[in-house]
């Protein structure tokens, strides 16, 4: 294939995966309300079931619903009919996905499933067939043409169902009130996680605390700047309360204005009024203070007292950048 061969494809792959997005419009209508509601009102989980290229795609939806709060299982609809039918409950809404709706596997799952009584989602390409039929709630995942050149690789029928599925998770999170606390609750490893729960506090807890009174002289500033190794000192009074800070910069540039300084004290070099931020926020709000204000580093306090140093290069390690 030459060059303009292969983007001519990859552009009308993505053209005809859009307009099988852009189709599920239409689908989205009283059925798929209902569905919403059955699921979100069930005392159970949510059984989300397929075969072939839309068992993948069941997995996928379920790994989404459980993260955003909806609980959910994946039951692969071959094993289902050799035994994990068990983990099927009296309050499950089971979610059968396929493109056909015909076939073997399915056509034996869903008479199993209404046997049971649970309520019944096809999500499924062929509004005529079994599945469709046969289900309580129809949601309607039919696609004009798949992508794939002979139209039938599962393409455009396959994305349809995954958004479909996002569909149902981000109406299902609304309907629960499901908050980025929860969604912390969730995913406490990785950055998501720690964007959504790790506090300054922490941070700023495992570094060393730098700091000196007004009278302080410029040795004991630069003794101490050098002991603590975050390239500052905070200037607080006797009760711990912030007055200012002096920075690498605030030194050298003392230096470059000053013959003499044996007289100096920190309170002489400071900078007045530095930026603090509360020990309890967000460890993300710290860097967004950070970059509204181009800075590098903030004194975190607590009950309006000198807490610690907070550095963006915490927030680099601790992967929130």
């Amino acid at each position: 294939m030459t060059t303009d061969k292969i983007i001519t494809t990859a552009l009308r792959t993505i053209e005809l995966e859009t307009n099988a997005v852009s189709g599920l419009k239409a689908s989205i209508d009283a059925g798929f309300s209902k569905a919403v509601s059955q699921i979100a009102n069930s005392k159970g989980r949510l059984i989300v079931s397929g075969i072939g290229k839309s068992a993948i795609v069941a997995q996928k939806i379920v790994a989404t619903l459980n993260s955003t709060g909806t609980p959910s299982v994946f039951m692969h609809a071959a094993d289902a009919i050799h035994g994990d039918l068990g983990m099927v409950q009296s309050d499950d809404v089971v979610m059968v996905i396929s493109k056909s709706g015909n076939s073997p596997e399915i056509k034996v799952l869903v008479p199993l499933v209404k046997n049971f009584g649970n309520i019944l989602v096809g999500m499924v390409g062929n509004m005529q067939s079994f599945l469709a039929l046969n289900s309580d709630i129809v949601l309607n995942t039919t696609v004009e043409q798949e992508a794939c050149p002979i139209n039938l690789a599962p393409t455009s029928s396959t994305t349809a169902q995954m958004v479909m599925g996002d569909a149902l998770a981000v109406c299902l999170m609304e309907e629960k009130g499901f908050s980025s606390d929860d969604f912390a609750k969730y995913h406490p490893g990785g950055t998501l996680g720690k964007r959504l729960y790790l506090r300054v506090a922490e941070i700023a807890s495992q570094n060393e605390k730098p700091k000196v009174l007004p009278a302080a002289t410029i040795k004991e500033v630069i003794v101490e700047m050098t002991k603590r190794r975050l390239g500052v000192a905070v200037v607080v009074d006797e009760a711990d309360k912030v007055l200012g800070i002096i920075t690498d910069g605030d030194l050298r540039r003392m230096l470059e204005k000053t013959e003499s300084i044996t007289r100096l004290t920190a309170k002489d070099i400071m900078t007045n009024n530095p930026k603090t931020i509360d020990a309890d926020v967000l460890a993300v709000t710290a860097l967004e203070e950070m970059r509204k204000h181009n800075i590098s580093q903030l004194i975190t306090e607590e009950n309006g007292l000198y807490n610690g140093i907070i550095h963006i290069h915490d927030l680099v390690k601790e992967g929130i950048i």
